[in-house]
């Protein structure tokens, strides 16, 4: 399992690929697989037949978002908007906050919820 620098709900920029230059949210994470599931990134088409127990009543194709690697993506700070490299600081009442190195400001505290 790795680490990653990205967590679902994050905005994040697509450095290159066929959606290089994009903007989305991060919907899902896969630590073991190092991927990440982006909204609107790396759209693929899927065949589906119908399957009327399985909620498809009917066939067709599928648009869906498909997984990309961590390291093509990366993650947009809230404070100056602009893609930026995250940095690990311990704050003053000793909890764990990722940073952009841009700015420097703030982005969350690690282990704390979005929600």
């Amino acid at each position: 399992m790795a680490k990653t620098h990205v967590k679902k709900g994050d905005m994040v920029y697509v450095l290159n690929g066929k959606d290089g230059g994009k903007k989305g949210k991060v919907l899902s994470v896969d630590l073991s697989e190092g991927k990440v599931l982006v909204e609107g990134v790396n759209i693929v088409t899927k065949h589906v037949k119908p399957k009327p127990n399985k909620g498809f009543n009917e066939g067709g194709l599928i648009h869906q978002e498909a997984p990309i690697y961590v390291d093509k993506v990366m993650l947009i700070c809230k404070n100056c908007g602009k893609p930026t490299k995250v940095g690990k600081k311990i704050t003053d009442d000793g909890s764990k906050a990722r940073v952009c190195k841009k700015c420097g400001e703030v982005i969350d505290i690690i282990g704390e919820s979005k929600e």
